[in-house]
Formats: C-alpha cells, sequence, structure tokens
C-alpha cells in the first residue's frame, strides 16, 4: 500500500479543529512522517498509526506549526523504550533546538538518533525498495518539499508460465530486470514468456510552504499524487505573496504544468471556517483535486 494519511492541514493556528501541518506517508511496510506541527502525537494515537514503524521524519522548514511537536515526538520514543534507529532530516539548525531540550531536560534517548541536514537538492535516502528526494521551495526563509519514490523491478514474474520453465528461483530477480535465461545446454527462455510488465512505479511529492514559482512544476513532473499548499482563496492573492503563500488557483497551475496525476491542497489560513471553496476554486483549474482532510488516508495509485 502507498498512502498519505493527514495529521494536520491547517496553517499556524490550530482552529476549527484542524491542526498544524503533518502527514504520515505509507509505503508497505515503512512509514515516513513528514513535519510534526503542534500536536501530532495525539493525531497519531487518534489515527491509530504505528509510531514505532516511523523510522525516517522529514521536516520542511523551521516555523513552528511544522515543527513544535518534534520534541515532544522523539521523547515519547524514548519513554516507549524505543530501539530502533531514527533518521532526522531537516533544516541543520534545528539540530542545536533539539540538543538544547534534550540537554535541559537532561533526556538520554535509548536509541540512537540520526541527523542529516538538508543542503542541497538531489537524494536524500536510497534503499533497495524507495527513494527520497528533496527539493527547496521558496518560503521566507529556507523550506523544502519531499518526493518519495517506490522502486520497481521493470517486470514481475509470471506465475501462469513460470512453472512451465525449469528456471532455478535464484535467477528470478534477473528475470525481472528483463534478462533472458540460458540454461547449461545453451537453450534460451525468452524474457517475455515468463514475465510481465510491471505496473509504473508511484510516487508522492510534498510542496511545503511556498510563493507561486513556477520551478517547483519542473521538480515534481509527473507525480503520481502532488501536495501543494493553498493557504488563501484566489482573491487574495496580493496577501499569499506577501507572506510567501500561495492561493488555490496557483497550486492547480502547478499541478497542470507539472503534469501531475493528481492533486492534494491543505495548508488553509485559519480565517477560513469552511473548507468547500478552496476545492471549487483549485477544481477550476485542475479537476483531479481534493482536500487534505485530517484523518483521511488517499491511496497513491
Amino acid at each position: 500500500m502507498f498512502g498519505v494519511t493527514i495529521l494536520g492541514n491547517n496553517s499556524a493556528l490550530p482552529v476549527y479543529d484542524r491542526h498544524p501541518t503533518a502527514q504520515v506517508v505509507t509505503l508497505n511496510d515503512q512509514l515516513f512522517l513528514i513535519d510534526c506541527g503542534e500536536g501530532t502525537q495525539i493525531q497519531l494515537s487518534r489515527y491509530r498509526i504505528r509510531r514505532s514503524r516511523i523510522n525516517h521524519i522529514f521536516i520542511s522548514h523551521l516555523h513552528g506549526d511544522h515543527y513544535f511537536g518534534l520534541t515532544g515526538l522523539i521523547t515519547s520514543f524514548g519513554l516507549m523504550n524505543r530501539e530502533a534507529d531514527l533518521h532526522l532530516h531537516a533544516p541543520e539548525p534545528l539540530k542545536q533546538i533539539i540538543d538544547l531540550q534534550l540537554a535541559a531536560a537532561d533526556t538520554r534517548l535509548p536509541y540512537t538518533l540520526h541527523f542529516h541536514p538538508l543542503q542541497n537538492e538531489g537524494m536524500i535516502v536510497d534503499e533497495e525498495k524507495f527513494s527520497v528526494e528533496c527539493f527547496q521551495v521558496y518560503h521566507r526563509i529556507q523550506c523544502w518539499g519531499f518526493i518519495i519514490r517506490e522502486k520497481k523491478k521493470a517486470r514481475r514474474i509470471n506465475k501462469e508460465t513460470i512453472h512451465q520453465h525449469d528456471i532455478p528461483t535464484v535467477f528470478y530477480e534477473n528475470l525481472k530486470d528483463g534478462e533472458d535465461y540460458i540454461n547449461p545446454a545453451g537453450e534460451i527462455t525468452q524474457n517475455e514468456a515468463v514475465t510481465i510488465a510491471n505496473t509504473p512505479a508511484r510516487s508522492y511529492a510534498f510542496c511545503g510552504d511556498t510563493i507561486y514559482n513556477e520551478n517547483i512544476a519542473d521538480c515534481v513532473k509527473d507525480i503520481s499524487l502532488v501536495y501543494h499548499e493553498t493557504t488563501y482563496l484566489k482573491d487574495l492573492e496580493d496577501r499569499a505573496a506577501s507572506r510567501f503563500h500561495s492561493t488555490t488557483i496557483q497550486a492547480g497551475n502547478i499541478a497542470t504544468l507539472a503534469n501531475a496525476k493528481r492533486l492534494l491542497i491543505g495548508h488553509f489560513s485559519s480565517k477560513y471556517e469552511t473548507l468547500d471553496e478552496f476545492l471549487a476554486e483549485t477544481k477550476e483549474v485542475f479537476p483531479d483535486t481534493e482536500l487534505a482532510l485530517e484523518g483521511v488516508t488517499f491511496i497513491i495509485s
């Protein structure tokens, strides 16, 4: 399963039972936490997310509504006797903040916390079944976006035909890479006879707080699901620009330029009690848009 669960969808002030930014991305047995606003722990418990499976945390920038819940979560992991390593990917100054808070409380973690400063665009995690990239977005302070991609072999074993051929199982991974099989007698089994083309690999892009900038579309080309902030409705475009945020129409434009399959919008200003207009306005530009509603898991296909 590949999906994103929304824990918080509001901007700086938590109101109307909407919380600051936090998301959990599930990719098979992996959980990734993106941003950790105030209240994230409560939301993890509310939606019964197994926090013990979170091994990577990504923080987009150092405005409080995106990381004020982090030290509490890190400490709670310790209180729960976590032993597995935890990897934190964030702007470099965050390490000093966390170190100071832990030192002030004389907190000793029972697990290893690895801090990975975000310094350059590109790959930041590269594992067998997934990768994570970061890219710059354009906010009042340094801010990052993230792309999580699943990795798939080019082909899948055809269970209906594979047993008709005497191919050792140790060669199956080679088959998935598209190789033909040659037995000791020199006889060739064509790859297409025992495999089928795999489905395309899926991807998720998180665009952190940002002013409208079409360079972002180049970073998230052809992504399966793009999350883009829509702090304001279209009539407040000037206010959005002055505060380095985006509007509904601008998020739709980015998704269109990027040739994204689907768009998820969030980071709603606390001045809005209801969200229906956000969806209606964005759909004017990009019809396949959904609201990032808290507690909902959006399956990436």
